[in-house]
This record gives structure tokens, sequence and C-alpha cells, in this order.
């Protein structure tokens, strides 16, 4: 099986520089042993007008059954001759999605040393697999990879041209066109959607599986209206697994989309004084109030949980009592956004030792967050459907275990304030919901009984008499820390 990917140039900006993103030089042909075969690389054509690359799989089908994965659907084994009369040699699948991230690992994450301003760089780009596996026809390839910015041609291949009664079979010729992508997101794409076409995996599908498709499909597999059926079908439909990973890509999801309403709210939360000073903005309360809460606490090492694009990790890091801050967030692209604020590349070596960022998802219990003085959880709980709140409740409370959490949520009853907020909308368009006082002290009483804590509740922004403040912000306390602050004031 093969395929190929070609792109074009000129004399400035030449077709071979495709050499320097895949790292395997044009005049030097490339193999590499795989576990079920060897990949090789090679380029039939390469000048400064044109260059492709082409990926060429020689399966070993007997190095295949013997590592207990012949071609069965999920894994299943079939009957004794269909393990070696398959189409696995010659048909794309999931090998050949294995093949592309074995040989061009540097190329899929967007790595090049040599010329590192290459891999942000469109390309016009031209793949074709001439053998595709598609259960779902040509119209699914076209569901699947037009919403991705590419061209789409996928020619059914018959059954027999001899006998073109017969019909078509199952397969497609596939040429995919695009000149608004990277060669890195083609990969990707690439890696996640042979697999999803064929229906069928070489190997067991197995917990980390989530991880990998995540990361493979981050910036595009969130958002796409297919994702459903990408996601059942690239972890061969193991429900508890496709589960998981919907759960986090809503998440992703909801951490990536427009906060413009949001920002245009905590612009014009004071109310008119009549005086020209611009009123302070209620994102810059909230992290004072948290910043306050914090050093009442007498915390040192902090987590910041949902940390988004890093906001209170840069303001915590200006103050030298806080020897260690993590941020943790979903989304690999807010923690990269994260990263470019605090400048960790350009960083000092003993600041850098008090921060970290770190991917994860909060409805799940982390080893990692152990041990922490105190987190904070800011404008997040709203984002999550209601029936998943106890899932984080534990994870953060139970299992995290911090002694102190502060939590802020918008208050629903002070809406009504807002001039630009119509009647009965959330602030948010991904709110899931949004608390009244009464709802928010009740769900945060609940916590603090059963997991051991003291709670107590700070208003944020202006309080208004009638409706309260614009946000709410509960602190939880354990037992020990109350001591420790009693202490410190006798």
């Amino acid at each position: 099986m093969f395929l190929t990917i070609s792109t074009t140039g000129d004399k400035a900006n030449p077709a071979t520089d495709m050499g320097f993103l895949l790292h395997k030089h044009p005049d030097s042909p490339f193999s590499a042993p795989l576990s079920y075969g060897t990949a090789h690389v090679l380029y039939p054509e390469a000048d400064a007008e044109r260059c492709t690359a082409a990926l060429l799989l020689e399966v070993d089908a007997v190095a295949l059954v013997r590592r207990g994965k012949g071609k069965g659907r999920g894994g299943a084994p079939d009957a004794a001759l269909a393990q070696y009369v398959n189409d696995r040699p010659y048909a794309a699948s999931s090998l050949l999605a294995v093949a592309l991230s074995s040989v061009f690992s540097s190329a899929m994450r967007g790595v090049c040393k040599a010329r590192p301003e290459l891999p942000g760089q469109p390309l016009p780009l031209r793949v074709e697999v001439p053998a595709l596996p598609a259960r779902g026809g040509p119209a699914l390839v076209g569901r699947l990879f037009e919403p991705l910015g590419w061209t789409v041609t996928a020619d059914p291949v018959a059954l027999d041209t001899e006998f073109p009664d017969w019909g078509d079979s199952r397969y497609v010729r596939l040429v995919l066109e695009s000149d608004t992508l990277t060669l890195a997101q083609a990969l990707r794409h690439l890696y996640v959607l042979l697999p999803v076409l064929d229906d069928a995996k070489h190997y067991w599908v197995s917990a980390d599986e989530v991880d990998k498709l995540l990361r493979a499909g981050e910036g595009w597999l969130p958002g796409h209206p297919e994702q459903q059926l990408i996601t059942s079908r690239y972890l061969t439909r193991r429900w508890s697994l496709t589960r998981q990973a919907l759960e986090r890509l809503e998440l992703v999801r909801l951490a990536e989309t427009d906060d413009s309403v949001v920002e245009e709210m905590d612009n014009a939360v004071a109310a008119d004084t009549g005086e020209e000073e611009k009123p302070t903005p209620l994102a810059v309360r909230r992290r004072e109030a948290i910043v306050a809460a914090l050093a009442a606490s007498g915390a040192t090492r902090v987590l910041d949980l949902g940390c988004g694009q890093g906001q209170l990790v840069q303001e915590l890091l200006r103050n030298p009592v806080y020897s260690e801050i993590v941020g943790v967030d979903v989304s690999m692209r807010a923690l990269a956004i994260a990263s470019r604020r605090l400048g960790l590349d350009r960083m000092g070596e003993r600041q850098a030792s008090r921060v970290r960022l770190l991917q994860g998802s909060l409805s799940y219990t982390d080893k990692r967050l152990r041990g922490y003085d105190a987190a904070v959880l800011s404008e997040v709980i709203e984002h999550l459907d209601l029936p998943r709140l106890p899932a984080l409740e534990y994870a953060v409370f139970g299992a995290a275990r911090p002694r102190t959490v502060v939590v802020t949520t918008p208050n629903v009853e002070y809406n009504v304030r807002w001039e630009s907020l119509p009647a009965g909308h959330a602030r948010h368009g991904d709110h899931r919901f949004e608390w009244t006082r009464e709802e928010f002290r009740a769900w945060a009483a609940k916590v603090a009984e059963r997991h051991g804590y003291d709670v107590g509740f700070v208003p944020v922004g202006p309080d208004d008499p009638e409706v309260g403040p614009p946000t709410q912000m509960a602190v939880f306390v354990t037992g020990e820390t109350k001591d420790r602050k009693e202490a410190k004031a006798a």
C-alpha cells in the first residue's frame, strides 16, 4: 500500500523544502523496519516546481498474524485462510496510519529545527491514496475531509473492470487538494481518518488511544460535524473509551470558544457613576479577589484548575511567596497560548522552576494534583453539564484535596443588570447553567459537608442590594487550614 504527498513551488520557495518538513532528503531513499513490515520513503519527483514524497508500506502478512492481529474487525480473528489472504498489504488502513506516525513523527508535530519557519506555513498540497477502504462510500469520505479544508475526489473502484455489472467495491481512489493547510495538519488528518474510513484496526485499542486521538485531533476534531462517528470508529466502538474521548473533546471545545461576550460583560461591570474614569473590568476584580483569598490562606503551592490562557498564573508568578504554581487545562491550544503569555521559553531557570503547565481533565482523578496548599476553579464549573459536577467534585475535593479551594462562578440574578444581555440568556453561549446565590451556596455547603471543609462566601464586583454581585466566590478550607490561621493570628 502507499500514498503520495505532493506540493508545488518556485525558485524563491522551492517545492523541495518539503524535504525539510518530512525530515527525509529527496536524494536519499529511506527505509524503516516496523513490527509488521517495512516502510519506505522515496521521491518520484523533486525539483523547485514540484515535489512528491511517497510512503510505501510493505506488509509482512505472516508477521502480522504472529502478532495475533490478523484482519478482523476490532481485533477479532477471521478464518485461518483470511488471516493471510486479505487486503492488508494493498489498501490504506491503520497499518498505514501507524507507518505515517512512525516515519513522519516530527512532521506531524510540526517540528523542523533546520527551518523553524516552515512548519507554520500553509502549502499547496495534493494527497493521493490509490486504494482506500471506505465503509460509508464516497459520501462519507467527503463528510470527513471537506470540513477540514480539503477538496475531495473519491472515485469508487469497480469490483471488476471486465464485469461492470458487478458494481463498485467498498474501496475508493482518494485525491485530496488544499492550499490552506500545513503539512502537519494534513498528516494528522490522515492519521486519524484512514482507520476511521476502514472502520477497523490491526491492534487492540487500549485507553492510551484516547490520548493519541486528542493529540492528533487538536485544532480540528472538537468542532468537526462528524466528531462522534470519528471518535467511535477510531476507538473501535469501545463505548467507555468513546464516552471518555467525547467528554474531553467537549471540554476542549468549551475552552477554545470565543470569550468575546464574556470580555464585553467583564468590561461593563460598574454602573454609570458619571465619572470619566474607566471602571475596573470584572475579570481583574475576580483575579484580585482570588489572590486575596490565597494570601489569606497562607498558600505557597497553588493549582489553577482550568487555567485557560494563564492570566491568573501570570499574576501569581509576580509574587515570590508562591514557590510552585501549576496551571491545568484540557486544551493544549490554551496551554500553548499560556506558555507564550508567560514566556516560558525565555524565562530564567529559577523562575521557570516555579511554574508548570499540565494537560488534564478535571472530571478525572489525577495523582499529579495531590498535596497542594490551594486550588482555584475560576469560572469553570458552569461550563460542565450538571451530571458531570460530582466527578469534578470528587477529583478536586476528594482525590486532590488541597487545604484551600477557591471557586468562582457567575451570579445569574445579576444578569438583569447587563444591558447587552437579552432576557433569559446566559452570559456565555457555552454556560450549561448559571446559579442564583441560594443555589450556589446550597451546592457549596453539600460539597463542604461531604469532604470535610468549611466554606465561606465572598462577593466579587459591585454588590447590588437587590440582585447581589456579578460574580460569587466560595472559599473552602479544611480544619487544618483553619487551625493554622487561628494559630498564626494568636
